[in-house]
């Protein structure tokens, strides 16, 4: 009844404005009650309610639609369904600071990257959108949110202002043609970075603080600010290290780790400024001690509040661990160091939550670059163990994170390689390389390139047997140049040591001089022909295994060819002529 008078224009705009009044705050009610609404299709007939001439009804519309997209059930694809829609959005915030500050809100819960769908989020059942078509951060950039949105920045409404600067901080997310915009954009005399670092200072709501802190992060990460800029180096950094400590609410930690790790995930410069900034590495530790004993918390409300957000925080505290240690050796070192931290690892890897568990196994596989802690720290506390645990059942994203771990572990420096040996991983190893996803067969034929460096001959013929002759043609055939680099890495690593080739190819030579052939004859890279001439270098280097090159014209033609025209190092003529002892 109140979705049918609202829209009927015979009825009086003060009933019409009170029945959207009503609506809103049922949508204010449960999630089952966002869904009704959904269902009875109250997007469509509030979207024509924003073409009445009446701004009170305009406004009473507009709190509504906020109300309704800002829920978790509700489909942002809906606001983009009717091209026309957010062209009249634009036009009417200009209206009043109440249409200024609910538009701009409906625009940052509805600005999603059109690849975040396949991680999860909610999408439209059969959206308008296709699947190759504009994200909604592009729809809103093209419709002019930044030039509209810039000046609501300086608005005298302290929630216009809020608002406008959410909307500019998933507007920027991920987005350089957003973020190059952004830095050049100036609101009466001043550019945005500009203004973005005076929301920044201290005397500002910690809400303001964090929000443009994600700005000036995102337009760093897009590369339209420098890395080593001032605003970057002495404002946005020190403000989210601010965050992370414990005078901040639990919520406003979370967010500042998870913002830091982001900025600093990639600059080696900005890991080491924040490692020694507020002492932060051992300030994360505290993220660990939520929820605090039962005993010490009189106040179930606070106990119920540590509790929601515990896993959050541990989540957080592994993300930032993890870029902190990206890079640089003394910096692992002091994390590893830290208070029960590889502990806190291993048990992150079988938490409950998901999320907990991928951000534990990004740390781990942050920490597993190094050398030292390989051959210490990872071996005192096993965590091959729970990392091979990890493997068995885990969706892709654990996976291609945990398989990457396991790479460095099989490295032939480190302890841990002969119990991952010991427990199944040749199999499961050969299992991923057969997987759909691109990453999982890298990693997968990685890991056994990286196990068969200087291994025994059974630990070969097992990797071969493992794989079969087949899996071996279909990956040395794949579209993706890493794969074929990593699967030629492989080879050539199998193929060492004078017995071994031996062994090899009088099992395998036919097969492997047909994968040989087939690369050399193929339009491949010369990165691709080298490693695959050094295979042929491995195998002339064999006592018997030589025979299969020498009585082979179609290969001795291809060297041949390839020492007349090919731009190869000179090591692979080193490495071959000596074997061949032939004039060719």
């Amino acid at each position: 009844m109140l979705l049918y008078l609202l829209q009927q224009e015979s009825s009086s705009t003060e009933l019409r404005t009170e029945c959207a009044v009503v609506l809103g705050s049922l949508a204010m009610g449960t999630e089952n009650n966002v869904k009704s609404l959904l269902d009875c299709h109250i997007i469509p007939a509030l979207l024509q309610g924003l073409l009445s001439p009446d701004l009170k009804f305009i406004e009473a519309c507009l709190r509504c639609l906020r109300t309704i997209f800002i829920s978790p059930v509700t489909p942002e694809d809906l606001l983009y369904t009717d091209a026309t829609v957010i062209s009249h959005l634009m036009a009417l915030l200009s209206r009043s600071r109440y249409t200024q500050e609910y538009i701009c809100q409906i625009f940052s819960h509805c600005c999603k990257l059109q690849h975040w769908h396949s991680c999860g989020f909610k999408s439209l059942p059969q959206p308008l959108l296709c699947a190759n078509g504009p994200d909604h951060q592009t729809i809103l950039f093209n419709h002019g949110a930044v030039q509209n949105i810039a000046h609501l920045l300086v608005s005298t409404s302290y929630k216009v202002r809020m608002q406008a600067l959410k909307c500019f901080s998933v507007l920027a997310f991920e987005n350089p043609q957003v973020s190059m915009t952004l830095v050049n954009v100036s609101v009466d005399g001043e550019l945005l970075p500009q203004i973005f670092v005076k929301m920044l200072q201290r005397d500002k709501p910690i809400e303001m603080q964090l929000t443009s802190a994600k700005c000036l992060t995102s337009m760093c990460r897009a590369g339209a600010i420098r890395t080593d800029d001032s605003c970057i180096v002495l404002k946005t950094l020190p403000c989210l290290v601010r965050m992370c400590s414990k005078e901040r609410l639990l919520e406003e930690r979370v967010e500042g780790a998870e913002t830091l790790a982001y900025l600093i995930e990639t600059d080696v410069e900005l890991q080491r400024i924040a490692s020694i900034t507020d002492h932060l590495i051992v300030m994360l530790a505290d993220y660990f001690k939520y929820p605090s004993s039962v005993s010490a918390i009189t106040d179930i409300k606070r106990l119920d509040h540590d509790l929601k957000h515990a896993h959050e925080l541990r989540q957080a505290a592994f993300k930032l661990y993890a870029s902190l240690g990206a890079n640089d050796e003394d910096i692992r070192k002091k994390i590893i160091e830290t208070e029960n931290m590889m502990d806190r690892i291993v048990n992150g890897l079988s938490e409950s939550s998901i999320k907990v568990r991928l951000a534990a196994v990004r740390c781990l596989h942050s920490l597993s670059r190094s050398v030292q802690q390989l051959r210490t720290s990872f071996q005192d506390h096993a965590v091959w163990k729970p990392l091979m645990k990890v493997l068995q059942n885990a969706p892709n994203e654990i996976l291609i994170v945990a398989s990457s771990t396991l790479c460095n572990l099989l490295l032939e420096f480190s302890p841990s390689k002969e119990p991952i040996l010991e427990s199944g991983a040749i199999e499961l190893l050969c299992s991923l390389t057969q997987s759909e996803n691109l990453a999982l067969r890298v990693n997968g034929i990685w890991a056994l390139m990286n196990m068969a460096f200087q291994a025994e001959q059974k630990i070969k013929s097992d990797i071969l047997r493992g794989l079969s002759t087949e899996q071996l043609f279909q990956l040395l055939s794949d579209s993706d140049v890493n794969v074929l680099m990593k699967t030629l890495g492989l080879l050539r690593n199998l193929l060492s040591t004078r017995p071994h080739i031996d062994h090899i190819m009088s099992t395998h030579g036919k097969q492997i001089m047909q994968a040989v052939t087939l690369i050399l004859e193929g339009e491949h890279n010369i990165e691709v022909k080298e490693q695959t001439l050094c295979i042929l270098a491995n195998i002339a280097d064999g006592t018997t295994a030589k025979e299969l090159i020498m009585t082979n014209d179609d290969i001795l033609q291809k060297i041949k060819y390839y020492m007349v025209w090919g731009n190869f190092s000179s090591m692979f003529y080193f490495d071959l002529l000596p074997e061949l002892k032939v004039t060719l």
